[in-house]
Parts: structure tokens; C-alpha cells; sequence
């Protein structure tokens, strides 16, 4: 039953990546030494990001451990902006821009969240499924969907054959992505800090940025990725247009199928009977941080 289930997925997956793929590749660059079978550099970026996910689900079924889960995508998104990056023949300042700021994020998500798992033990993701290679396998698979959907806009940016002045957009974006990746750090140290000072597990954080919004560090991270896609937009050519689903999944993303959803129902199942819980969920909005009051 795993078996299929995981077939089913893997089948669904690969047709969406199949369609990105063929959006993105529209005026895009091809792979140096793929002239002959007309392979782009996104579609080498797309294979690169799966099989270092299945490269790195061997030893972690064999161990049973989810800890380099984490520290594994954010390489992932390492390896191919910088593949993308050096394959591509235009390197203007809207490529280089975009590959800094993809690795930057990636390097400081990926090690936080890998450094966190290590200090808890474990991740409570994947307590039942790491047992199962079928069930674990969506996972990782899910993981290289993740990475090549939230850096689409900005591969096919860098290896588009449509260069463009970085202009205005690109300085808008760039300031949307500062805001964001700030946030996004700075409410993610405030809550591992507050973890290391509370005196018990019923506490919840609502200081800092967490007493504008119940989510902040998720506002920061959607707003970043707003940002890259309006850096990469002007370079975008054609079907290419399609790459801009990307701050679109990573809402969905974090606010309907990880993230907020999941988080929100851990705590109102672990604080339901707390006043003062309830009373910070009626002032504080889920996502949206307030500016006044």
C-alpha cells in the first residue's frame, strides 16, 4: 500500500516538475556540451535538485534519521544556483544578485534548522514515517519539488537569454527581499532564544516580532521570496512567466499544508484551555504583522 501511494506521488511530482521544466526552458540557455540532445541549464538544475535527494535518502532510511533532511535541501538550493550561475554565459548584475541572495537564505535556513534538530533529537515530522523507505522516499522526492518550484524564477532569471538593466523593479525587489530575510532571522532567534530561557513547555512566545505576528519568521520568508521574484521578472521571457508560481507555493506552502497549519493546530490543541493564549491569538493576526497597536 506504501508502495503505491509513493508511486502515485512520485507519478504527480514529476509531471509538475516535467511542466516547470518546459515553462522555464522557453529562451533559456542550453547546457555547455547538451547542444546535441538540447538540454537546458534549467532542466539540469531540475535533475540536479532530485538526485541529490535521493542520493542523500540511502543513508538516511539506512540510519533512520531525519537530521540531514533539512541541511540537504538548503545544499540542494546551493548546488543548483550556483550550477545555474556558472553555466550560464551572461553573468549581469541581476544573475549575481540572485544567486547571493538564494545561497544567503539557503545557508542560513538550512544550518539553523539543521542545528536545531540536532539540540532536539529528532523531528517529530518523521517519527513514522523514516521507518517505511516507501513513505520516507515522498519526503525527499517532495524536497527537490520544494527547491526547484521556490527557485524557479530565479534559475530561469539567471539562464534566460533575455538580459534587461536591473532598473528600479530589481531595486524593489532587493529591498522586499532585506525586509523579509531580516525578519525572517530575527523572529527565528528570538524564538530560539526564548526556548532556552522559558521554564516550562506550556509557555509560548509572544514577544518581539511574535507579538505582531503569530507567524513572523513565515511572513519574512514569503516576503523574501516576493522579493526574488520581482528581481528575476523583468528577465523572464515568454513561458518563462510561469516560474512567478513561486511566492504562490511557498504561501500555500507554509499557510495551507506545513507550516501555519500545522503549527496552529499543535497549539490550540496544546493551549486550548489557556486565557492567555486565547487572548493573544484574538490581538496578534496569524500572518500579517500589525504596524500599529
Amino acid at each position: 500500500m506504501h508502495f503505491i501511494r509513493a508511486f502515485f506521488v512520485h507519478i504527480v511530482v514529476f509531471l509538475i516538475a516535467i511542466g516547470v521544466v518546459w515553462a522555464a526552458s522557453d529562451g533559456g540557455q542550453l547546457l555547455n556540451g547538451g547542444l546535441e540532445i538540447g538540454l537546458t541549464i534549467f532542466a539540469s538544475c531540475a535533475l540536479i535538485a532530485f538526485v541529490v535527494q535521493w542520493i542523500a535518502l540511502i543513508p538516511a532510511y539506512l540510519l533512520k534519521t531525519e537530521h540531514f533532511y533539512d541541511l540537504t535541501g538548503g545544499a540542494t538550493y546551493l548546488a543548483v544556483i550556483i550550477f545555474a550561475f556558472m553555466q550560464s554565459e551572461q553573468h549581469d548584475l541581476r544573475s549575481v544578485i540572485l544567486t547571493c541572495l538564494v545561497a544567503i537564505w539557503a545557508i542560513r535556513l538550512a544550518s539553523f534548522l539543521f542545528l536545531r534538530v540536532r539540540k532536539q533529537g529528532s523531528d517529530s515530522r518523521f517519527d513514522d514515517i523514516k521507518v517505511n523507505f516507501w513513505r520516507f522516499s515522498i519526503a525527499w522526492t517532495v524536497q527537490g519539488l520544494w527547491v526547484l518550484i521556490t527557485a524557479a524564477a530565479a534559475i530561469a532569471a539567471i539562464t534566460s537569454g533575455h538580459k534587461v538593466d536591473f532598473g528600479w523593479i530589481g531595486c524593489l525587489g532587493l529591498l522586499l527581499w532585506l525586509i523579509g530575510f531580516l525578519m525572517e532571522a530575527v523572529a527565528d532567534n528570538q524564538k530560539r532564544l526564548f526556548k532556552q530561557q522559558k521554564s516550562t513547555h506550556k509557555e509560548f512566545i509572544q514577544t518581539g516580532l511574535w507579538s505582531r505576528s503569530r507567524h513572523p519568521n513565515y511572513f519574512g520568508e514569503i516576503l523574501l521570496w516576493v522579493g526574488v521574484a520581482i528581481i528575476a521578472y523583468p528577465a523572464l521571457y515568454q513561458w518563462q512567466m510561469v516560474t512567478l508560481i513561486s511566492p504562490v507555493f511557498v504561501i500555500l506552502l507554509l499557510t495551507k499544508i506545513s507550516g501555519i497549519s500545522l503549527q496552529e493546530e499543535q497549539a490550540n490543541k496544546r493551549w486550548a484551555d489557556d486565557p492567555e493564549y486565547q487572548a493573544y491569538k484574538k490581538r496578534t493576526p496569524v500572518l500579517i504583522p500589525k504596524v500599529f497597536g
